[in-house]
């Protein structure tokens, strides 16, 4: 008796593992290829038979697979660490000399000649409670991202997300725009960290089955973040926006990265 071939194509819509045999997605309706393909035996197998194009773009999908597998074994979230570490070494330190929060690194009013501090505000935490709460967000969303495209790369993406979201909310405040300027705390880090997880997960699903994606979650720790401004003063609604648009924007460039090698 022949056996059934596996399920192995994914609907590059809706991310639905299908049929090889069909024409169509069952479950979005969304064109999966011109016509049916054509089928050959191998021993008591039923397979599709692959053209030259399929099998250079398979063999090209399985050592993307192995690259990431390889830098996911080898890849500590040794960024994503170091991020939380210098918060929760900034708190320690305010509370026991005590600093100001200004002293420390954020910003309070007008930078001035001190552009520092648009990098070193995303790391400076009022209190205990804003960091237990983005740095839950920044480990679980910047692990996942540290495994996939390693530690600088990672590092680069929170230093860019928290100095781009400090920064334009600096320049709404020089525009008139909002009469208080305090920006601490990694609240631009952590939306900026789930931003691109998204688009990296979403370029993943296109070609296989990586993490599984849940929405439930994703939908709640953005609400959760993008509420914060409303209970902590130093997590800024510009600078937690901006954030998450600077990480949306590099997630793409990561996920159409992934995209090149497996295709």
């Amino acid at each position: 008796m022949a056996q059934a071939p596996e399920l192995s194509v994914v609907c590059r819509s809706c991310g639905s593992e299908v049929s090889p045999y069909v024409t169509e997605c069952p479950y979005c309706g969304h064109r999966i290829r011109k016509r049916a393909p054509k089928l050959e035996r191998e021993g008591d197998e039923i397979r599709v038979r692959e053209t030259r194009r399929d099998r250079r773009r398979r063999r090209r999908r399985e050592r993307a697979a192995e690259r990431s597998a390889a830098v996911a074994l080898g890849t500590r979230p040794i960024a994503t660490g170091l991020t939380l570490l210098a918060g929760g070494i900034l708190l320690v330190l305010g509370r026991a000399v005590p600093f100001t929060l200004s002293e420390l690194g954020a910003i309070v009013g007008p930078v001035g000649s001190e552009a520092w501090r648009y990098v070193t505000a995303p790391f400076v935490y009022d209190d205990l409670g804003a960091l237990l709460i983005t740095g839950l967000a920044i480990w679980i969303f910047g692990s996942a991202i540290e495994r996939r495209l390693g530690s600088l790369a990672t590092a680069t993406l929170i230093v860019a997300t928290g100095a781009l979201g400090s920064l334009a909310a600096g320049a709404v405040y020089s525009a008139g725009i909002t009469d208080t300027l305090v920006v601490a705390g990694g609240n631009a880090i952590a939306l900026g960290l789930l931003g691109a997880c998204l688009m990296i997960w979403r370029g993943e699903a296109k070609q296989a089955f990586g993490e599984p994606l849940e929405t439930i979650g994703i939908a709640v720790a953005a609400a959760v973040l993008l509420l914060l401004p409303l209970f902590e003063v130093g997590a800024d609604p510009v600078a937690g926006i901006v954030g998450a648009l600077v990480g949306l924007a590099m997630g793409a460039v990561a996920a159409r990265r992934f995209d090149a090698s497996a295709g």
